[in-house]
């Protein structure tokens, strides 16, 4: 598996790994997602295999009064893909690019639903810090996950 940072190319694969891993209206528009992947304050990490595009990661920071802090937009990993570590290290690399940014915590929100993120979350260190209703389309409630990272 290759693991490298975005360009502009890759917006069709990555798109169309959204499209299969969230059903409308689950998923971002593809407007949406554009900004996301072109914003100067996000990386986002592409794990490909033979020239197939495995999976994706997005995370956004801010400076906030107590510092910078990071959000992880999104992590997907193609169906075919899943079980091979790849969103386990789709995570790492997006949490060395918040703490490269200066991030020292790290934040996301994961549908509570969603068994096989939470176990990657958690198993990463992640804190679960809530609960929020309503949060997704459809009423489907998300589950509020940080972590501490490095000194910044």
């Amino acid at each position: 598996m290759n693991y490298r940072l975005y360009i502009p190319a890759d917006f069709g694969p990555l798109y169309a790994i959204e499209e299969a891993c969230f059903p409308p209206p689950l998923r971002f528009g593809r407007r949406y997602m554009r900004q996301l992947v072109d914003s100067c304050d996000m990386a986002t990490w592409i794990a490909e295999q033979d020239g197939q595009m495995a999976g994706f990661a997005v995370v956004e920071w801010t400076r906030e009064s107590e510092g910078i802090a990071a959000y992880i937009e999104t992590l997907e990993v193609a169906l075919a893909s899943r079980k091979q570590g790849v969103g386990g290290e789709l995570l790492r690399r997006v949490e060395g690019s918040a703490q490269g940014a200066g991030a020292m915590w790290i934040g996301l929100h994961v549908d509570a639903d969603n068994a096989g993120a939470i176990r990657l979350y958690e198993g990463s260190g992640y804190s679960l810090e809530g609960r929020q209703e309503n949060y997704y389309a459809c009423g489907r409630a998300a589950l509020v996950y940080s972590k501490r990272l490095g000194s910044g």
